[in-house]
């Protein structure tokens, strides 16, 4: 299978240096000078509410700047809907985790602190089956859950807490590209991220035993974990040095899949079905490979010659790649036998949403996204696609009122606020404009231009008494805030 492959490096630098000058207010000044051994004495000293805060200032980072982010609401909806199935199956059900995809076609998945886990979409579109991407996520989650990074740190006995996180941080550069471990650090430093880039082997087959178990929990096919970690180990005879990612960070030996295949042989036989949802997004990913016309053709041939275990997934393909080669009235009649499936999909709703506005049809577009949203009413994508089509038949106050409703189901969702400020914009409501922009700025870390947008809301002139007092409450909590963390840097 032929797959794009973005270099990742950037990643791996730019995660290290962000998370080398914040770490410095995430330190508490009173830390003691070095860690305890493993277990939960690591996790008293690196605690739970630090690790996540470390994990948010990271994600933000990557959200904001890394290229290879993969800003795709459908994407990070499923990779969640799948992750959260998971993780409702793990010893933590109540705990965060937040899942998204990192555009390279490695193979590869990675463990942040705060509980985000990152895979690669070469990872989604390399998987046989989901069971096989699920047990690559419930690997992943188990590592987070029996803590293996803060342990794996806290042996270095050596180092200051600072010098354990940073190390910690570039690992993660290391693990999400195995190139980056040199380039990231130099010295005896990078020559000790070399060493330890994999997790040592009972941290391992810690990860695979949860794993398998949360798997089989979460009612996915558990012979899928084994299947997809044999076929990467063959895969090194072919690559040799230059094996994939996963298999450097995550070394598969054949104790490993012989242990689980130990375990799947006890298990009942049964058979297990893929989600549609699984299907039309390795289809997504796929149309998006190339330029539209290799897209298009690559999908025809796979219809014409029946080289597929989905038909519906093909044609929501194909007519993905249409849409890209803007030939929208084709792409419409492919996507109808998508749509015509009985349970449907918000995947299948949402792009003939965009097809009919990519036509002018903005009309069809909003009632599409309309009837969808009473369908699916958690669907992000759905949600800002409508927002997207309202604002451009320019029905502002309808918009506004969709947005108050979704803002007061999802209230740390950025780009809601970001849509809102917009709209306010254009309605001429320039208070209300520099607000929302300010808890954009909020929720994406970025105080500074949050004060300084709440500034803007002060002197804007047009907000009532009620407007002008929350705007002055909100940015005393703000300046408040930014008083402790100036703190935290002396």
């Amino acid at each position: 299978m032929k797959m794009n492959h973005l270099p990742a490096g950037r990643l791996a630098r730019k995660t290290l240096c962000f998370f080398l000058c914040t770490s410095l207010v995430l330190t508490p000044p009173a830390w003691s000078d070095s860690l305890p051994d493993l277990g939960e004495s690591a996790r008293a000293d690196l605690s739970p509410q630090l690790e996540r805060k470390i994990g948010d200032s990271i994600m933000n980072d990557i959200r904001l700047h890394e290229p290879t982010y993969v800003d795709d609401a459908e994407v990070s909806g499923y990779l969640n809907r799948l992750g959260q199935r998971l993780v409702a199956a793990s010893t933590e059900p109540s705990r965060d985790f937040h899942f998204f995809a990192i555009r390279d076609g490695q193979v590869n998945a990675f463990a942040m602190f705060g509980g985000y886990i990152g895979i690669n979409t070469g990872t989604i579109l390399v998987a046989q089956s989901e069971s096989e991407l699920a047990g690559v996520v419930a690997h992943e989650i188990s590592h987070v859950t029996q803590s293996h990074l803060a342990r794996q740190i806290s042996a270095q006995k050596q180092q200051s807490v600072l010098g354990m996180i940073a190390m910690a941080v570039a690992l993660l550069a290391a693990r999400s590209n195995s190139q980056a471990a040199g380039g990231v650090m130099a010295g005896s430093e990078a020559a000790m991220i070399q060493s330890q880039l994999a997790f040592s082997r009972d941290f391992e087959r810690e990860a695979d035993r949860i794993g398998y178990d949360i798997l089989e929990k979460a009612g996915f096919d558990p012979r899928g974990m084994s299947e997809f970690f044999e076929r990467l180990q063959r895969s090194t005879r072919v690559y040799e040095n230059n094996a994939p990612v996963y298999m450097r960070s995550h070394p598969i030996t054949v104790e490993r899949i012989s242990d689980m295949q130990n375990r799947q042989a006890r298990a009942p036989y049964k058979q297990f079905r893929d989600g549609l949802d699984f299907q039309l997004i390795r289809a997504k990913l796929r149309a998006q490979l190339g330029t539209p016309k290799e897209a298009v053709n690559n999908f025809e041939t796979l219809l014409r010659e029946r080289k597929y275990s989905s038909e519906a997934a093909i044609r929501y393909g194909l007519a993905y790649a249409l849409w890209r080669a803007k030939k929208y009235a084709q792409a419409d009649q492919e996507l109808e036998m998508v749509r015509r499936q009985k349970s449907g999909s918000p995947i299948a709703e949402n792009l003939a949403a965009e097809i009919k506005a990519a036509s002018g049809d903005l009309a069809s577009a909003v009632k599409i996204y309309r009837e969808a949203l009473l369908r699916f009413p958690t669907s992000r994508a759905l949600a800002y696609g409508y927002a997207d089509a309202l604002f451009s038949q320019r029905s502002y106050d309808l918009l506004q009122t969709f947005l108050e409703e979704q803002l007061q189901l999802y209230t740390t969702d950025p780009k809601l606020y970001g849509v809102q400020a917009k709209t306010y914009a254009m309605q001429g409501k320039k208070l209300q404009q520099h607000r929302a922009l300010a808890e954009m700025y909020v929720l994406q870390g970025r105080l500074v231009p949050a004060i300084e947008q709440l500034q803007f809301a002060q002197r804007a002139g047009d907000g009532n008494f009620y407007e002008m007092s929350v705007v002055d409450a909100r940015l005393r909590e703000l300046k408040k805030q930014q008083m402790e963390e100036a703190k935290q840097k002396k």
